[in-house]
């Protein structure tokens, strides 16, 4: 069954859809993939296997770099949420200083 006939599932966050029998590629398939020759006749590989190969790679990335924008967005709330902390922490100790 060819990726086209698979029913897509969204991920978790809802902006991106993958198949349901889908897995991300790891370094070491995108090191070792080889595809095959063209028919007879023709010289290259076969357009329709390489196109196919890139557009998991770009869906891979497009996911890796989703996920890198929200690990930053998560990273930038808890460092706000940590100065937040550490200003209310100082402002009560400075009251606590002022009442003694």
């Amino acid at each position: 069954m060819n990726a086209k006939n698979q029913r897509a599932e969204p991920l978790s966050g809802g902006a991106t859809y993958r198949f349901s029998a889908y897995t991300s590629l790891l370094p070491w398939q995108v090191r070792e993939r080889r595809f095959a020759p063209t028919g007879l006749g023709r010289r290259g590989l076969n357009p329709d296997d390489v196109y196919a190969f890139l557009d998991r790679v770009a869906g891979d990335m497009a996911a890796v770099y989703a996920a890198l924008a929200e690990s930053r967005r998560e990273t930038a709330r808890i460092k706000a949420g940590l100065r937040r902390w550490q200003t209310d922490q100082a402002r009560a100790r400075n009251e606590g200083d002022h009442t003694q």
